[in-house]
């Protein structure tokens, strides 16, 4: 283990480490260990610190060098030193939480004592204060902290190990949606990158609900949702949530990240000893959540069902536990197992909490997600809110989502029973302590999941575009994780080419394609994520192809056949086996949206548009962007 990763848990663990200074924490991670070499590498200044004059009953001690005297592996260290020591200890020029206690608690008489046992002028001088009941100075002449430089020293390790993370100066223009400008107007790129799936920030009927909440109420809420921020906006905007996924209630947040973090640490802090299962694979908001939670947890392998129902299999039905997964993931592309895991749910006494975040508006026949896309044909044919029983979505308990990636606007929310959602309505500190999203965003998002539930040219016009850059990838030999999602992720395997592949692509091609490093994504398994929109064009594509193949070139950087004759790594270079074991959906099922359901949303379109073909918005030339821009 890591020494300084080893002296952080230590240091939590034993109260002599959690009092001792920086330096001398220091100085004990450089031992290199814990055990013998811990031992050793204990100075004579960390006994020094943890000395007080005013503490009665150790004679110089505190009851912490005293506590810490006893353990196994500082004892003899402190010992060891003691005996080496060449002069009296004095006592360290700091506040004690000891002191407080001895004035306190302790008489007059019993902190001389310690203060003459001790035998220094300093600790003399302050028993008596301690014994008046004043506050205790040790008249500190030591250095403050250097905060500073704690900064910078962490600044620093992300620079070293090629983690940094760098901003792009990019602006999205409505009007010419994928392309956006950087810091300077005149500099057009094609965004290959962004979350805004489907386009809908600038859709016409978002643009046009928001202006009108704008100018009808104005730009902010007024308050958190107690305290006139609860407009009938943010009710109908949770009523077209609850309808969406066919539940009973919603709750909108000011993110996922909130919404995910305030109902999985609400919830299972409010469970009688909870056990958590969460994929190895979850968000850092659902991480979190969990930890906020302070419930005991499980982390099983990705989509690995075996070891889920072996970790389940541990705990008594009887036992309160909550499985917490994903739909689409969204740095792989990956699918969560849904029906089975909702499955071992039922078996073993489990509730389900399903984040799908990247996956609301791109899938079902309404945009309700993966679990929704299951059953499509008795989605399709039954009427939006109805409960379908025994449909995938029907068994999931509690589902979460955003309203700022494929909805185009911001915001989070969670959608369940009625009397969870209201329990978390009246418990989370999340959703309670915070101001509710301002109308021209609700009525934005509102706007866009009606728009979304009834159309289906920009989820058919992105899969198409996805199907087709991934097949022009392959036959590059540009390495694309394997997936059955809309995600593209293009596997570099450093951090610090990757961004220099990202850095070309922006600089040399007009492209913007962002790095993905740690703690995104493990160290090793460092990509390029590309995103196709409904606007992308052929020509965008074939330049975007023609980009990453110059990259590759340029920088040396692993093609799939590289990959495959060092073993594979995240799917690229394995066989086609191998990788369904994680990828998720159905077996033998290349993607999500299959072909039939493909042109069943293609003849709709169709047919609603009066025989249109369904094409993509070109965006006008690049002059014209200038111009509008300036």
């Amino acid at each position: 283990m890591d020494p300084t990763k080893a002296m952080s848990i230590l240091s939590r663990a034993c109260p002599y480490l959690a009092r001792t200074g920086l330096s001398a924490l220091q100085n004990l991670a450089a031992s290199g260990a814990v055990g013998v070499g811990f031992a050793r590498g204990l100075t004579t200044s960390a006994i020094e610190q943890a000395r007080c004059s005013v503490c009665p009953g150790h004679t110089g001690q505190s009851a912490l060098l005293a506590k810490a005297s006893q353990c196994p592996v500082v004892g003899p260290a402190i010992r060891a030193n003691e005996a080496d020591a060449s002069k009296p200890s004095q006592a360290l020029p700091a506040a004690c939480p000891y002191a407080k206690g001895a004035s306190n608690g302790s008489s007059a008489s019993s902190a001389s004592s310690a203060a003459s046992a001790a035998g220094t002028s300093a600790n003399s001088a302050a028993a008596p204060a301690a014994a008046e009941g004043k506050p205790v100075s040790h008249g500190s002449q030591e250095a403050a902290f250097d905060y500073e430089g704690m900064y910078q020293e962490k600044l620093a390790k992300k620079h070293a190990d090629k983690s940094y993370r760098y901003f792009n100066n990019i602006n999205r223009l409505a009007a010419k949606y994928p392309q956006a400008h950087t810091a300077n107007a005149s500099n057009v790129v094609t965004v290959w990158c962004s979350n805004d799936y489907l386009g809908q920030s600038k859709s016409p009927a978002v643009v046009d609900a928001m202006q009108s909440a704008l100018t009808t109420y104005g730009a902010g809420a007024g308050g958190t949702r107690n305290i006139a921020g609860n407009s009938a906006l943010h009710l109908r905007l949770e009523s077209e949530l609850a309808t969406l996924h066919r539940k009973e209630a919603a709750l909108v947040f000011s993110s996922c990240f909130v919404a995910n973090d305030a109902t999985l640490s609400t919830l299972c802090s409010t469970l009688p000893d909870c056990v958590i299962f969460s994929d190895k694979m979850n968000h850092a908001s659902m991480i979190q959540g969990i930890r906020n939670s302070k419930a005991r947890k499980h982390v099983f392998g990705h989509n690995d069902l075996a070891h889920l129902e072996q970790l389940l299999a541990q705990y008594p039905r009887s036992t309160p536990k909550l499985i917490a997964f994903e739909s689409v993931y969204s740095m792989s592309g990956t699918v969560g197992r849904i029906p089975e895991i909702c499955a071992l749910a039922k078996k073993y006494g489990a509730i389900t909490f399903l984040d799908e975040v990247h996956a609301v508006g791109m899938y079902g026949p309404h945009g309700a997600g993966v679990a929704e896309h299951y059953d499509y044909d008795a989605s399709l044919s039954t009427p939006v809110g109805q409960r379908i029983s025994r449909s995938v979505l029907d068994q999931v308990d509690i589902v979460t989502g955003t309203l700022g990636k494929a909805f185009g606007i911001v915001g989070g929310y969670i959608a369940a029973s009625s009397s969870l959602v209201d329990m978390i309505r009246s418990y989370a500190p999340g959703f309670i302590f915070t101001t509710s999203l301002p109308p021209p965003i609700v009525a934005g998002a509102v706007a866009s999941i009606q728009y979304l539930s009834g159309s289906q040219r920009e989820r058919y016009l992105q899969q198409t575009h996805m199907r087709e850059l991934k097949t022009d990838l392959a036959a590059a030999g540009i390495p694309v994780v394997p997936n059955p999602s809309h995600i593209v992720p293009v596997l570099v395997g450093d951090a610090e080419r990757a961004k220099a592949a990202s850095d070309l692509l922006l600089n040399q091609h007009a492209i913007y394609v962002q790095s993905i490093n740690y703690p995104t994504v493990p160290v090793g398994e460092e990509r390029l994520r590309i995103t196709p929109g409904p606007g992308h064009s052929p020509a965008m594509r074939a330049q975007l192809v023609a980009a990453l193949d110059s990259v590759w070139g340029t920088l040396g950087l692993n093609r799939t056949i590289d990959w495959e004759r060092l073993g594979g790594r995240c799917g690229v270079g394995e066989s086609r086996t191998n990788s369904e074991l994680h990828v998720g959906w159905k077996r033998g099922v290349e993607y999500v949206w299959e072909d039939h359901q493909l042109q069943q949303a293609h003849d709709y379109e169709r047919s609603r548009k009066g025989g249109v073909p369904i094409v993509p918005a070109i965006p006008e030339t690049v002059q014209q962007i200038i111009s509008a821009a300036a």
